[in-house]
Parts: C-alpha cells; sequence; structure tokens
C-alpha cells in the first residue's frame, strides 16, 4: 500500500494506491532425487516392469547384481534446462532354473566288516547353483547290490547324502557293493520343467575291509547227556569253533569256572571234546549248565562265549522207602482163635523213590521169604503204589506183647530193580466198643485201684468250683428279690405284669420271668381258683394234663383254655392274661372300642350269646338291650 503526502505538513496529497508485485521463477535449481540410492529387485528372466531388462534371460547365477545411474532433466530436456542424477541398485531374484549336479560320477568309499550297523561309511553332493528352497536338495538309492545292506539319509545344512550301513557285511563273503545314488530338487517350479529333470544319479562303490573278527561257535547253544555215575574221564560231547577270518587262526577252547565251581567237567583245549571229573548224582542235580570259550591262539583277546546244558540221565541206583513214618495200631481182645477167610486192616502204606520214573514205580510189597507165612500179618498189594497190611488174627493182649515190628520188603520197577526192607511198629491198644483207641500202654493194667494224689486234688478241685457257682447263683437271687420256686400261697394268674420298660438294655429281660407261668400247683393237676368257690372240685382229663417241667408257654396256655371250657363249675372269668398272644388269629378281631365309630349305646353285643360259656357273664351284661329297656 502507498499514499503522496506533504513533506512539509504531512498531509495526505491522495488516497492510499494498492500495488501488487509478481515474482517471476528463473531456471536456477536443477532436479533433485527423493533418495540417494535405489534398490530394485527383478526376478531373473524377466522382461516385464517399470524398468525393463535391456537383456533377454538375465541368469541370476551369472550375475545377480547390476547398478545403474538415473537422470532427471527439466524444461523437458531442452536447451538450458538443469537436471540432477541417482544410483538404481538391481538384484535379480532366485528362481529355480538349475537342476542339481553330481561333480563327479563315481565316489569310492570302504567300510569295516567290523563296524555295525547306523555307522556312518561316506557323503556325496550334488550342486544345485540356485539358492533358498529352490536349491534343497533329496538324495535316495534307486539301484545296486547293496540296497540291503546300506541307506542314505540327507543332511539338510550341508545338502549331503549321507551313506550308513543297514546291515553287518562280511568281507569273506562279499568284498564289494555298488550303489546307485539319486538326487533331486525338492520344490520344482513348473514354468521352468521344460528345462529337464532337476535330478541326477552317481554310482557309489563299496569295498568291504577286512577286520579281525572273533571265532564263531557252529551253533548258538549245545545239550549234552551224560549218565550218572558214570566214571571220571567219560565224554560228555564236543563244541566247535571256527575262526571267520581269511587267515582262519587256530581256536583254543576253556570252561568259565564260574559256571563250573564244583569242577565237574574238564574240554580238550585243542578239539572242545568236555569230558566229566568225577561221579555225577542225579538226584543231587538232574542238569549242569556250564559256558565254554573260544578264542584265536594267537589274539586271545578275540574270543567267543557259548552256553552248553548237560543232561545227566538216571541210573536205578536207589531203593524205594516208606513215603512216611508209618506205625500201625491194632485193638486188642478177647478172641484167641484165628479168624476164618477174614484179616482186619491196619494201615495202608505206600513208597518213594528218588530215582526218576522210568526206574521207579511200579513198587512191589511184600514180606520177606523167611516170614511169608507169618502167622500175625500180611501184606496185600494194591497195585496202585500203595499196599494194606492186615492183622491175620485176633486175640492180641498188651500183657503178652504190645508192640510188634514187621519187615516189608518194597521193590521197584527198574532195570535191574531195586528193593529195601522197611520195618512197620504195630503196637496193640486199648479201644472202646467202637473201635476207638484208649490206650496203647501196656502198664494201664498194673496201675493201682486206688486215686493218685493228682486225681484226688482234681475231684476236689471240681467240688470247690461247683459250690462257688451255687453261692453266686442265690446271692443273684436274693440280689432280684424273687423267689426261687412259686409257692401255693402265691397265685401267678393274680401277678401283675408291666410292660412299661423301655426296649433295650437287660431290663427287657427281667421285666418278666417265664418261671411265673409255671404254677407248680398245675404241674400237679391241681388249680385253685380264687375268684369263686367251686361246689366240687373238678379233675381235669389226663388226657389234657401237660408234662412235667413243660416250658412250652403256647401249649400250656391252650391246656388251660380246653380245661376251663369244659369246666361246668368255673365261671367265664378271664383269669389268665397272656399279652403276648393277644389277637393272632382271632375271627372275631379286637374287643377295644378305640376305633369304634359309634358310641357304646349304638353298639351290639348279640354276638357275645356265640362265643361260649366264658363270655356268657358278658353276654348277660351287654347282649341283653332290649330286655334292659323294657324293665326300665
Amino acid at each position: 500500500m502507498a499514499q503522496a503526502v506533504d513533506r512539509d505538513t504531512n498531509r495526505p496529497l491522495e488516497p492510499p494506491s494498492e500495488f501488487i508485485v509478481k515474482v517471476q521463477d528463473i531456471n536456477d535449481n536443477p532436479p533433485e532425487f527423493l533418495h540417494e540410492t535405489y534398490h530394485a529387485n527383478v526376478p531373473e528372466r524377466s522382461n516385464v516392469g517399470i524398468i525393463r531388462t535391456a537383456l533377454p534371460n538375465m541368469d541370476r547365477e551369472a550375475k545377480e547384481e547390476y547398478h545403474v545411474v538415473i537422470q532427471a532433466k527439466d524444461m523437458g530436456g531442452h536447451m538450458g534446462g538443469l537436471s540432477g542424477t541417482t544410483k538404481v541398485t538391481i538384484t535379480l531374484t532366485d528362481v529355480n532354473d538349475n537342476p542339481p549336479k553330481f561333480p563327479q560320477s563315481v565316489y569310492q568309499m570302504s567300510v569295516s566288516e567290523a563296524a555295525v550297523p547306523g555307522e556312518e561309511v561316506g557323503r556325496v553332493k550334488a550342486k544345485d547353483p540356485d539358492i533358498g528352497e529352490n536349491g534343497l536338495v533329496t538324495y535316495n538309492i534307486v539301484d545296486g547290490d547293496g540296497m540291503e545292506l546300506f541307506e542314505i539319509t540327507t543332511d539338510y545344512e550341508t545338502q549331503e547324502g549321507v551313506v550308513k550301513l543297514k546291515k553287518p557285511v562280511d568281507f569273506e563273503t562279499k568284498r564289494a557293493y555298488s550303489l546307485k545314488v539319486e538326487a533331486a530338487n525338492v520344490h520344482i517350479d513348473p514354468k521352468f520343467i521344460s528345462n529337464g529333470p532337476f535330478k541326477d544319479t552317481v554310482t557309489v562303490k563299496i569295498a568291504v575291509e577286512d577286520a579281525d573278527e572273533p571265532p564263531m561257535f557252529l551253533a548258538p547253544s549245545y545239550i549234552h547227556e551224560v549218565q550218572e555215575n558214570a566214571a571220571a574221564g567219560t565224554v560228555v560231547g564236543r563244541v566247535h569253533a571256527k575262526d571267520p577270518d581269511a587267515a582262519n587262526s587256530p581256536i583254543r577252547y576253556s570252561i568259565d569256572r564260574h559256571t563250573d565251581l564244583d569242577r565237574f567237567f574238564t574240554i580238550n583245549p585243542e578239539d572242545g571234546f568236555i569230558k566229566t571229573t568225577k561221579p555225577l548224582d542225579r538226584e543231587e542235580t538232574a542238569w549242569l549248565n556250564i559256558s565254554v570259550f573260544a578264542a584265536e591262539i594267537h589274539n586271545r583277546h578275540q574270543e567267543a562265549k557259548v552256553p552248553v546244558a548237560i543232561r545227566v540221565l538216571d541210573v536205578n541206583d536207589n531203593a524205594p522207602k516208606f513215603a512216611a513214618p508209618y506205625e500201625g495200631f491194632i485193638c486188642e481182645s478177647d478172641q484167641t482163635k484165628p479168624l476164618s477167610n477174614q484179616v482186619i486192616p491196619i494201615v495202608t502204606i505206600s513208597a518213594d523213590d528218588k530215582d526218576d520214573t522210568a526206574n521207579g514205580p511200579r513198587f512191589i510189597f511184600s514180606l520177606p521169604p523167611e516170614i511169608i507165612h507169618n502167622p500175625n500179618f500180611t501184606v496185600r498189594d494194591n497195585r496202585d503204589n500203595t499196599a494194606g497190611v492186615y492183622a491175620r488174627r485176633g486175640g492180641f493182649s498188651r500183657q503178652k506183647q504190645d508192640l510188634y515190628l514187621l519187615p516189608i520188603v518194597i521193590s521197584d520197577g527198574g532195570i535191574p530193580p531195586m528193593s529195601s526192607t522197611n520195618t512197620l511198629s504195630i503196637k496193640v491198644c486199648g479201644c472202646d466198643v467202637n473201635g476207638a483207641l484208649l490206650s496203647c500202654n501196656a502198664e494201664a493194667y498194673v496201675l493201682n485201684a486206688g486215686l493218685s494224689t493228682g486225681a484226688l486234688i482234681a475231684i476236689l478241685a471240681c467240688i470247690v468250683i461247683l459250690l462257688v457257682i451255687v453261692v453266686l447263683f442265690v446271692t443273684l437271687r436274693k440280689q432280684k428279690k424273687e423267689p426261687l420256686i412259686v409257692f401255693e400261697e402265691e397265685d401267678v394268674r393274680e401277678n401283675i405284669i408291666t410292660y412299661d420298660d423301655e426296649g433295650g438294655g437287660e431290663e427287657d429281660t427281667e421285666a418278666f420271668d417265664i418261671a411265673t407261668l409255671q404254677n407248680p400247683d398245675g404241674i400237679n393237676g391241681f388249680i385253685p381258683r380264687k375268684d369263686i368257690k367251686p361246689e366240687y372240685q373238678y379233675m381235669p382229663r389226663p388226657g389234657l394234663r401237660p408234662a412235667p417241667n413243660s416250658v412250652d408257654v403256647d401249649d400250656f396256655i391252650n391246656t388251660r383254655i380246653q380245661e376251663a371250657d369244659n369246666d361246668p363249675t368255673a365261671p367265664p372269668y378271664d383269669s389268665i392274661q397272656i399279652y403276648g398272644y393277644e389277637g393272632r388269629g382271632s375271627v372275631a378281631g379286637s374287643l377295644s372300642s378305640l376305633e369304634s365309630a359309634t358310641t357304646d349305646s349304638d353298639l351290639d353285643y348279640d354276638y357275645l350269646q356265640n362265643w361260649g360259656p366264658r363270655f356268657k357273664k358278658l353276654a348277660d351284661l351287654y347282649g341283653s338291650k332290649d330286655t334292659f329297656d323294657d324293665d326300665s
């Protein structure tokens, strides 16, 4: 804004005026890029993009990175314009356009025959110029005569194929093997499948190296047999081993003495024949187990071990004997004559034989020849490895002889048979009428008739104990204040029996004494009635009397009821109340009016006329309602 004013007076000479100033641009700044350098990634063999490739099929494996200078110029590139430049780094990214390739056609490896399964034999590697997942390679054995003995795995860190031993190899059997190994890409780009198969194969030859191996027995174990009691030096059997190496070193044999502490056997170190050093007893040990070593003479560290089981065969060298310490008993009797065609069984015996079953049973029992006609006893073979001993007569007496020793011969069925004589003790004993043993001591007949001091003491002790029991019983009865016997002057029918005791404890048993129901007078057949005095005494029928000392309450009550029903002199008074039998089987039901819906005036008691003589009085009181009304 501008205005003209008087210099002297400073007064405006014109109104203010507005001035607009426009700044015109001149090309004084060159163009500048936002970044000093730029980076770009372009897949190799690509021909599309903002920055296009100048060459076709650019290969990352040949050159991975390119540097480009870009210029920017203003004024449309006309003369006098300014310009600026920047650097662009272009990296070609990888694609799977190269198959794996082995650098050589054959790999040579070796393995010792002493190697164990799982041991590494060697490694192979196929090169793939691609990187990342495009360069991953896997290995497989596709052919060869060693496919059953070897295997290959992939080490993904080093991209190598590791050849390992799968089964043991033997230099003496086969010394070389050949494998065909294939390497293939894990990931394949379909766009480049036309470039050919993305895999390669190589031949792996494996040589087997000889190793000094321990000897090998021809069998994994041996079983031999020898008879017991065989003389020392008897040949048991032979073990055989050989050196699997090509040198075929000589073998030396020995017995592991930890398995033959008693040194029953010895072995020939050159040929492996095993012999006994002493007679063997099958009954002591039927099987013997030892171990035999085989070692190379030139290298004792190379040795093998095999188990040898030796069975001791049985020989009939043990005679049968009693299976238990048998002892027989026979009852003495007054019979002195021999029994005709009859024997008395005493005991059944059996035998035991330490020999094997082939040389043991069956057993044969008999008496020795010199007493085959023994007049007292005989032996009968049951043909089941048992025998029965019987007495040929009766009339044995302990005073004459209380012990008989009977020799019995037992033979086995071995070849040759063995036999032994065993003695059976038979005692003569006193028996009761049922044949049960009472005493087998012969001194029982010579004892004094008088009692010994010990017997007298025992009898006195029993008497004292009985007296103490009686005193205690009387004392307890007095504490209860109950008489031991119900006297005649006390009528049990007038006893008041209360049932207000709470259940539980001993009070239930003391609430009522069953002895009170046993009237001594009733037992004698006389039943006194204190409610009336009858004109003449009625004697109950003998057939209705209960048995003396009867404690059956039910029978007692039934008897008294029947007597009362047939007694013409007795009024129909209910003199016995047994609440334990109330209502059981009654066709009339309860007489109580507690559950009656009507009053006494509404009840009909005519049915009391049918209840018999015992309820006649009650029927007269309640059953004549109409008569009572007429009289009134």
